[in-house]
């Protein structure tokens, strides 16, 4: 026979295994499938398609950079095809390698522009690099090719979510779903654009159907959890999360949002060890070290205060709020610096952030810089300028610095906005009005009192109290 199986058998049993390959990758048994693939690449080494099998299956289990790798053998082999390339330039995109993935997608442009795949995934490289224009341009050009693409409509959605612009995502999404209705979390994406817009039954809707379709998926609990949490529904997140833990024994971030939901109870007796699981889990989770420095201060434990503090600040925390709480708790304890720290990153991510700049100005108070103090206070009248505690404060630091008029000025709106709500006013009002009756004294004295009399009130001022 041509083909005798005891000359080319090596060439059979390395198809065998690569057919066996493709079945255990048929049915998700991703470490078996791999096993074989590897065995039929011993035998034949030159089979690109084998090499693209096996980066197919190495993405299916995350192990990106080795899918990476194998992608760059089969194109040594099969230079310029298509598919690997635009399977390759996606692992670059997860991997954060956009300017090596664009290069990929415009080869296969070149090869080939009517492969409809390098524009459609493409848009997620813009996405990703926030190169949003170019990101619609790719959307267009794929719809020239095929105008009802589920997963272009998905990408571009993805794009006009991180833009903000949750009506258009919400839009395109509802479209993959029309085209593709099993697609991958569609009807999660959906819920969050809903969220995002404040369409709460909507959203609670779409996290349902999704629910329905994937009950253990994790995300997608999470996601609803935090809805529901943010909604006060409580009993319904704690459950949501408590089910994660059911599914995922060592989830941190559940734990955590347990300690959440009983600390705002005020029930800290369950929050802190709770917080203790999370970080036992995973002890660089953002949230636990904050809260659990929270409650050291308020409970007097300054030095443990400052240290979970410090961790937490260590994080890197991104949201505004917890940093302006942490700078208010660094300043409780003294320490000036680590406050500034926070309230200044919290300013940089929102530089409308009015209660990051008070607290920047009562640092400046502590540290006995005047000039910074005015500034900050500035910046929060600028932005809420019925502020009554700044008006307050800023009235104080006005009196220190000799700008009188400046202090009655602020001090009297203060007194319009508050009423008498704010008892602390008083004191400053009295401060203010000594201080005017001084300076106005001293200016009587300078235009009509001859100059020996003028010295005269200095000495007598001088010499202080009697004793």
């Amino acid at each position: 026979m041509l083909f005798d199986d005891s000359e080319f058998g090596f060439f059979s049993e390395a198809e065998r295994k690569a057919r066996r390959a493709f079945e255990l990758y048929e049915d998700g048994k991703m470490p078996q499938a791999l096993n074989e693939l590897e065995t039929a690449l011993e035998l034949n080494p030159a089979n690109s398609s084998w090499h693209f099998n096996k980066a197919l299956t190495l993405d299916s289990i995350n192990r990106f950079d080795d899918a990476i790798s194998e992608y760059e053998i089969a194109l040594e082999i099969a230079p310029n095809d298509p598919e690997i390339l635009n399977s390759l330039a996606i692992d670059y995109t997860r991997t954060g390698q956009y300017d090596l993935a664009i290069e990929a997608f415009e080869l296969i442009q070149q090869l080939c522009p009517s492969f409809e795949p390098c524009y459609c995934n493409r848009i997620i490289t813009y996405t990703e690099m926030g190169l949003h224009d170019l990101a619609e341009q790719m959307f267009y050009l794929a719809q020239q090719l095929d105008s009802d693409c589920a997963l272009c409509f998905y990408n571009i959605g993805n794009s006009f979510f991180v833009r903000g612009e949750y009506e258009r995502a919400v839009h395109c999404w509802l479209r993959t779903a029309e085209l593709e209705p099993t697609h991958p979390q569609i009807d999660y994406r959906i819920a969050q654009g809903y969220w995002a817009q404040g369409q709460s039954e909507c959203a609670r809707e779409h996290f349902l159907r999704e629910l329905r379709i994937s009950p253990g998926d994790v995300d997608v609990i999470l996601d609803f959890g935090l809805f529901l949490l943010e909604a006060d529904d409580i009993e319904s997140a704690r459950e949501k999360f408590n089910r994660i833990l059911e599914l995922t024994p060592d989830s941190a971030v559940a734990l955590f949002y347990l300690g959440e939901i009983a600390f705002g109870q005020g029930d800290y007796e369950h929050a802190v060890p709770l917080y203790d699981q999370a970080l036992q889990q995973d002890n660089i989770l953002m949230g636990p070290h904050y809260r659990l420095g929270q409650y050291a201060l308020m409970t007097g434990q300054q030095d443990y205060a400052r240290e979970y503090l410090a961790t937490e600040l260590q994080l890197a925390p991104t949201d505004g709020d917890v940093l302006v709480s942490m700078g208010s708790m660094f300043l409780a304890l003294g320490d000036v610096h680590s406050a500034k720290n926070c309230l200044l990153k919290a300013v940089d991510i929102d530089s409308a952030k009015a209660d990051a700049y008070y607290y920047l100005g009562l640092a400046g108070v502590v540290q006995g810089n005047w000039e910074d103090a005015a500034a900050f206070y500035g910046n929060v009248l600028d932005i809420n300028p019925d502020d009554v505690r700044t008006l307050r404060d800023s009235a104080l630091v006005c009196l220190a610095t000799g700008k009188l008029s400046q202090a009655s000025d602020r001090i009297s709106k203060a007194k319009t906005v508050a009423g008498d709500a704010d008892s602390a006013l008083d004191a400053v009002v009295r401060k203010v009005r000594l201080a005017r009756a001084i300076e106005q004294t001293g200016d009587l004295l300078g235009r009509y009192c001859p100059r020996f009399i003028r010295r005269l009130v200095q000495r007598i001022g001088s010499r202080g109290r009697p004793r």
